[in-house]
């Protein structure tokens, strides 16, 4: 199947937000919901596994807070989520996650300057001062002084931001907390926070949309979705002070580290001189113990035939569309965590 443009696709999920099929669907047919910012990845995954095995997965791309209450009210087989269970999100479920790595990828910064088609360079301290609301036009001269040679318009800066749950949110509040100190006291991180200033969009797809529609705009998406929307991003100066674009090399770069035994880690604000500095992976969320939602022990059995695939095979997948894959000892910290999933108390996968 290919994957369609994403403003196309933005009625069907927001339709589909609304109705998740009962817990007991057939046990060949999977339920998922959660992270748009894996969606491009995920929908090409599932149609080509879907090709050669009679398993089909009906995801819903509502945001990775959206999957992640899917998965507490045991509605979803898995959810998908480019932030890891905080403390209170894993009381409400009560049993043991298991955060599967699928791969990894960029929020990009992305912008509407009518007459300016040059990549702009920002750095973390102006991308901050934006989304504070303390820079106001895009003729600033902190915006200008790293853009030298750019005629910046003297033009409101109309900041855009998601109004949904969101991985991608998390990932860009995280990586704002650990770069200005500022924004970590009076904002910090998480799929949803109260943001100084700007408009909302729902999903990567209703960013981008409010994005091109408005002259001014600045909102952050998942790379994908402006590579589909032929939309510029900007270089972002890592800690190593290189202005990065963001690509599959240099998101490559930001997530070559070793996982930990549960796969949670932050990649954002990287070490690496070469990385694109607002990197993540993104996981899938599923209960170890497979009996928890009263699933059958046919359907977890399809479930993790299909994560497996998604991290063995499912691979190949991932570049062509701007994902990072996983690196060989990432793999093999997802397959331990896979086969560790359980079914009244047995592991389902040797």
């Amino acid at each position: 199947m290919k994957v369609i443009n994403s403003l196309k696709f933005a009625t069907a999920a927001l339709a589909a937000a609304c109705f998740v099929l009962p817990a007991a669907a057939q046990d060949n047919t999977l339920l998922g919901a959660g992270s748009s910012f894996v969606y491009p990845l995920f929908s090409k995954m599932f149609a080509e596994y879907g090709k050669a095995n009679a398993t089909k997965v009906n995801y819903q791309a509502i945001g990775s807070g959206g999957g992640i209450l899917q998965l507490t009210n045991k509605t979803v087989d898995f959810g998908g989520s480019d932030a890891p269970l905080n403390a209170e999100q894993a009381a409400k479920i009560g049993v043991p996650v298991l955060h599967i790595p699928m791969a990894s990828g960029a929020d990009v910064v992305t912008y509407n300057i009518p007459g300016v088609t040059a990549s702009l360079k920002l750095t973390p301290a102006v991308i901050a001062e934006i989304y504070l609301g303390k820079i106001v036009t895009w003729n600033d001269a902190k915006i200008q002084g790293v853009n030298k040679g750019v005629k910046l318009p003297d033009l409101p800066v109309v900041v855009i931001h998601r109004s949904d749950g969101s991985g991608t949110s998390f990932i860009w509040t995280d990586y704002l907390t650990k770069v200005n100190p500022e924004w970590a006291k009076k904002v910090g991180k998480g799929t949803s926070v109260n943001w100084p200033t700007g408009l909302g969009g729902k999903g990567n797809e209703g960013v981008a949309g409010l994005v091109k529609q408005t002259p001014g705009g600045i909102g952050y998406v998942e790379l994908a979705y402006a590579i589909q929307n032929k939309m510029p991003v900007a270089q972002v100066q890592n800690k190593a002070g290189k202005f990065i674009t963001p690509n599959l090399s240099s998101i490559t770069a930001s997530s070559n580290v070793e996982l930990p035994a549960d796969a949670k880690v932050s990649l954002t604000n990287t070490d690496n001189p070469n990385g694109y500095p607002i990197s993540s992976f993104t996981w899938a969320l599923i209960y170890k113990e497979q009996n928890y939602n009263s699933r059958s022990q046919a359907r977890a059995t399809e479930l993790l035939k299909l994560l497996a695939w998604n991290i063995h095979q499912g691979q190949k997948l991932c570049a062509p569309l701007n994902y990072a894959p996983l690196s060989k000892s990432a793999m093999k910290v997802a397959d331990a965590i896979l086969k560790s999933a359980m079914f009244n108390g047995k592991v389902i996968l040797k």
